[in-house]
């Protein structure tokens, strides 16, 4: 599988790594997340290249992740906000940053604390069940091909199940 192919990959996964598969992508996301909408403040805050930041910014637009407003007419200058697809990012954003949060964190501690706003109380994402509401964890889920993917995609001794 080649990189430039990704988004052709009957994988959700392997698409969406074609979109936000990149370390400075994952960071922009999170910028926008914080806040962040002008193309100086994105680089400013990131410290990347014009260059780099530039072709993030348009493959995230193209992928209709984030979408161009105008801020200014003349000269024409625009910002970059989070779409209703950007959006359905913030719990892959929120996993990511609780896995570096457990793993990754100094003795510190987690650098930043979110707190939901409903309840008042500090959080942490969690992933739960659409049917049942219970916390998921890797071992409790089984996995098997959609009908019009069977025998394509699992390894053959998922088969053999």
């Amino acid at each position: 599988m080649r990189w430039e192919e990704l988004d052709q990959q009957p994988c959700s996964l392997a698409r969406t790594l074609s979109v936000v598969g990149d370390r400075w992508t994952l960071l922009v996301l999170r910028e926008c997340f914080l806040g962040t909408r002008r193309f100086d403040d994105f680089q400013a805050r990131l410290g990347v290249t014009r260059h780099v930041l530039a072709d993030r910014l348009k493959t995230l637009v193209e992928a209709g992740v984030l979408h161009k407003e105008a801020y200014q007419q003349r000269p024409l200058r625009e910002e970059y906000r989070l779409s209703a697809k950007g959006l359905d990012l913030y719990p892959v954003i929120v996993s990511l940053v609780d896995w570096g949060d457990r793993h990754m964190s100094g003795p510190e501690g987690a650098p930043i604390q979110r707190t939901h706003k409903r309840c008042g109380k500090p959080m942490q994402g969690v992933l739960v069940c659409s049917e049942c509401g219970e916390p998921l964890h890797g071992q409790d889920v089984a996995l098997s091909e959609a009908p019009a993917f069977k025998g394509q995609l699992l390894p053959a001794h998922w088969h053999a199940k």
